[in-house]
């Protein structure tokens, strides 16, 4: 099928409109519920997908508020839009909001920047090119950094396996996820590298060696982060536990061991939450965040402990990646729902802010499915809302 041959002059709703119309034909089935308006589909087709034949709607609920201590010191009620098609999911998060607004959520984040790894071919002496990686540093950051007046080199890792070296560098990319922005920062480092550094015998094999793990689950991301590292956390009271979430400290904590300590170690989990996937998922794909890389974000950890008659309950996220600016967050409904996600805007950054908020809606989901848990009401709540 030619879906990029197309009459001049038609606006993003008619080139949709025929490209949808040449798949109808060509199949002979009917997708009249692709269909979408122009002011929905935005620049979608010449900036985000091509051959775009429609839009699929996906739900939106709301959930909130959350009052968020961010890590600026500032006190700001957050409003969640949640994409998703899952009953009960929304309701769980708003019980969850309820239950933490009662308390004080405190956030916290570091920008561990976007990662590339540049992969090197060396099979002889890759120590010494190693060592010339590390004593040109200035050369190969000039050249990455001068791809664009919006990002700057935060650190970067050398490693060797085998006959290859890897050189990973974290990037800041401002308002950007930037990832897009990362490969051609490294792509211009990397072929600078190879025309002045590397040995005769080796090649520049790759700007996405992998040891980044974009997309993809490892140790190297839980353990070094990749985006924004955020920990956020909160104390629950007794009073709270019992009027919202009809438990006890106790017997939440109890859940906890046996699911995320006990239940995780035998799975040899790199997440040891409960649903984080489904919150960062949800607001990922309202906001026009990369769904993608709710992978990383599910290398979360969450920690309950016991104070009293009181619950502490916290989640580590090493790898929130998100951004405010560029991809999906420019299309209009994704646009208006980041404009919901980010208000009241703080004097944090937006990409941070927006980590951080992020982050406090993973743990109103996480108390809550907690909860459900602790009191067995879990296939109750899907058996009332998702049939």
């Amino acid at each position: 099928m030619d879906l990029r041959t197309l009459p001049q002059g038609l606006d993003a709703e008619k080139r949709c409109t025929e490209r949808r119309k040449r798949v109808e034909e060509e199949l002979g089935i009917s997708l009249p519920h692709l269909a979408a308006s122009s002011d929905v589909i935005g620049a979608a087709d010449e900036h985000n997908c091509e051959q775009m034949i429609g839009c699929v709607a996906l739900p939106v609920g709301y959930a909130g508020p959350l009052s968020v201590t961010f890590s600026s010191g500032e006190v700001g009620e957050i409003h969640l839009p949640l994409a998703t098609t899952e009953a009960a999911l929304v309701a769980s998060v708003n019980r969850g909001c309820k239950a933490l607004s009662q308390s004080e959520v405190k956030t916290t984040s570091i920008n561990r920047g976007m990662t590339r790894s540049l992969a090197f071919f060396v099979p002889k002496d890759s120590e010494t090119f190693a060592a010339a990686l590390k004593e040109r540093k200035a050369d190969w950051k000039h050249l990455a950094e001068s791809t664009s007046g919006h990002l700057n080199l935060l650190g970067f890792d050398i490693d060797e396996k085998d006959d290859h070296v890897f050189l990973t560098l974290a990037l800041d990319t401002d308002e950007a996820m930037g990832m897009n922005m990362a490969t051609i920062a490294c792509q211009a480092a990397g072929d600078w590298i190879a025309q002045e550094l590397l040995p005769s015998t080796g090649r520049f094999v790759t700007v996405a060696g992998n040891v980044d793990s974009d997309k993809k689950p490892s140790l190297r991301t839980k353990q070094k982060g990749r985006g924004f590292d955020v920990s956020v956390q909160a104390i629950v009271s007794a009073k709270t536990l019992k009027e919202i979430l009809k438990t006890s400290a106790e017997e939440m904590a109890g859940v906890a061991r046996a699911k995320l300590r006990a239940g995780s170690t035998v799975a040899f989990a790199l997440g040891r939450n409960l649903q984080v996937a489904n919150i960062i998922s949800a607001l990922f794909i309202a906001t026009g965040q990369d769904p993608a890389h709710v992978v990383e974000g599910s290398l979360a950890d969450t920690i309950v402990t016991v104070e009293g008659t009181s619950l502490r309950i916290a989640t580590h996220l090493p790898a929130v990646i998100c951004g405010v600016r560029g991809g999906g967050t420019t299309l209009p409904s994704q646009s208006e729902a980041l404009r919901l996600l980010l208000h009241p805007q703080t004097s944090l950054k937006p990409k941070q802010q927006l980590a951080e908020s992020i982050a406090a809606a993973v743990l109103a989901g996480e108390i809550s499915l907690l909860a459900a848990q602790a009191t067995h009401t879990l296939a109750s709540a899907h058996r009332k809302l998702a049939r």
